[in-house]
């Protein structure tokens, strides 16, 4: 049996699927050990809908990881989604009267910015600085020695329901985990799959998962715009089920492994084999068909990030190009279909910077696990360390700001 002392779980609750990764650290390197996945049924546009079925699968899952990686999973890194995740811009600002700025101005700034109303059934989950200006000068990231008169700070907030985020640390509880800390799958999968170059320049990534689409822009190394678009994978099920007159099970195979939206990909003569419903002697069909159904859809996603992204004024924002990961985007021809609609570098990102079993978790399905490893890594906590509280929710909220304050 694994010792546990360098072991770090990242456990992927998606609206599909649920994915746990095990990692094991040697000195500033990741190996993935272990990996389990199990269909996910409790879980509708990211949240949790049925808790008993959510529990069932975050079981196997993690049987099937801890059987792999040999080892006991006690604690995870969980990541949280879903379109109850907002997120805006605020601006703060106090006087320093002509002396130096201290940490505690800092602090003071970041307070008077994020003095907002917020709803009582929604929790700031994170705080994020994004530049400070001080007196006339703008995009200083740390102004502590500088001496002003004026010190302001713009800052990103992004909230979420308080009750969605209980519910994912109910369900591992009930399946015998100890949540160790909770992160933004958009920021975890940005771990996994983004180069630091991209992140300092300027670019969009987009986790296609199966109920919903997160969109994260970086620049300068920091998060600058989040947006949860409520349409991903099973949409794109949906319309193969109806469209062919097959069961969704069916629509789900035939979209992994004939799905493409480009028509222009589809040779005249190509056909697939289609089941039918209710007993029915299966049909073959063109493969045009498939990829008529897939292009308005696939584009469809992309226009509506497009149309967010502008009404924004960030259309100038992400030069280093769109990275796209999640389960969904392995469809042929869809990197081309986003780069047709940006019009700016389009690639697939999957997992970097890890040893181990890497071939397996290059898959972007497996990005957002992998980077709650990574995410796991730059903490303080370890799994094995991890005690029960039982205000387990506030300290949950009070480590993912503390991450925050670290990674600024």
């Amino acid at each position: 049996m694994q010792g546990n002392e360098n072991l770090i779980v990242g456990l992927d609750i998606g609206t599909t699927k649920i994915c746990a990764v095990v990692g094991e650290m040697f000195d500033d390197e990741i190996n993935i050990i272990g990996v389990g996945s199990h269909p996910s049924t409790g879980l509708r546009k990211g949240s949790v809908v049925n808790i008993e079925s959510t529990v069932d699968s975050i079981k196997k899952a993690v049987e099937e990881a801890e059987l792999m990686a040999d080892c006991n999973i006690s604690s995870v890194f969980v990541g949280i989604a879903g379109n109850h995740i907002k997120g805006f811009n605020s601006h703060g600002i106090i006087a320093i009267k002509g002396r130096e700025i201290t940490e505690m101005d800092v602090e003071r700034v970041i307070d008077a910015a994020k003095a907002v109303a917020i709803p009582p059934d929604r929790e700031i989950l994170h705080v994020i600085s994004q530049e400070f200006i001080v007196d006339e000068m703008t995009s200083i990231r740390n102004p502590v020695g500088m001496t002003a008169v004026r010190l302001e700070a713009k800052i990103h907030i992004v909230t979420g329901a308080v009750s969605a985020a209980r519910n994912i640390v109910k369900c591992c509880q009930k399946a015998g985990l100890e949540v160790c800390d909770i992160a933004l799958q958009s920021l975890a999968s940005g771990y996994a799959v983004l180069t630091n170059e991209e992140k300092e320049l300027g670019c969009i990534l987009a986790d296609i998962g199966g109920g919903t689409t997160d969109l994260a822009l970086f620049k300068d190394n920091n998060l600058k715009f989040i947006y949860e678009l409520t349409v991903g994978g099973q949409n794109l099920t949906n319309d193969i089920s109806v469209g062919l007159r097959t069961p969704l099970p069916e629509a789900e195979k035939i979209k992994k492994r004939h799905g493409t939206c480009i028509p222009q990909h589809v040779k005249a003569h190509d056909v697939i084999d289609v089941p039918a419903v209710g007993g029915r002697a299966p049909k073959r069909l063109p493969k045009t068909i498939l990829s008529e159904i897939l292009e308005p859809r696939v584009e469809e996603i992309f226009s509506l990030l497009k149309q967010e992204l502008f009404s924004n004024g960030l259309e100038n924002s992400f030069p280093a190009g769109f990275i796209l990961t999640g389960g969904s985007v392995v469809m042929d021809g869809i990197a081309e279909m986003a780069e047709s609609v940006f019009n700016v570098p389009v690639r697939i990102g999957q997992a970097n910077r890890i040893g181990g079993l890497k071939d397996i978790v290059r898959n972007p399905a497996y990005a957002t696990g992998v980077g709650l490893v990574i995410f796991g890594s730059k903490t303080s906590c370890r799994i094995q360390e991890v005690k029960s509280d039982s205000s387990g929710m506030q300290m949950i909220l009070n480590k993912m700001k503390q991450w925050f304050k670290n990674i600024i």
